[in-house]
């Protein structure tokens, strides 16, 4: 992963700080836990930058959430539809099995580019054994 370091590519797949690409941003690295999907620590562990810049902050990620959603839908329709060539109740149903089943997966994906689009990479906040 070293690779995308500095990127904000590694920040937003990874759930991991959008400053120091190092720290995790979740207390609970399972987006699959219903209690503790959306827990964020407050500072980054590593270099102790502020998540939650603001009062209700990540309400913005509710649009963001909206765009991945429909990314989501739009590549299960077209897997399904055209490629699997399932009818149009199937694809439904695929569309919204996928859309309920990867929902921790779209909150939290959303959150981490609503984030990285208010902060950037500083490589000097960065650990030495990173």
């Amino acid at each position: 992963m070293n690779l995308f370091k500095g990127t904000k590519l590694i920040s937003i797949f990874t759930g991991k700080c959008p400053v120091c690409h190092s720290g995790p941003m979740y207390q609970s690295t399972k987006a699959y836990q219903p209690t503790k999907t959306l827990l964020m620590h407050e500072h980054c562990p590593n270099c102790g930058v502020k998540y939650k810049i603001e009062p209700s902050f990540f309400y913005g990620a509710m649009y963001v959430s909206y765009a991945v959603g429909v990314a989501f839908a739009i590549a299960t329709f077209i897997i399904s539809y055209f490629w699997l060539s399932l009818d149009r109740l199937q694809t439904f149903i695929a569309i919204s099995a996928i859309l309920v089943l990867s929902l921790p997966i779209i909150l939290r994906l959303s959150r981490n580019i609503w984030i990285n689009l208010f902060f950037r990479f500083d490589p000097s906040r960065v650990k030495k054994s990173d």
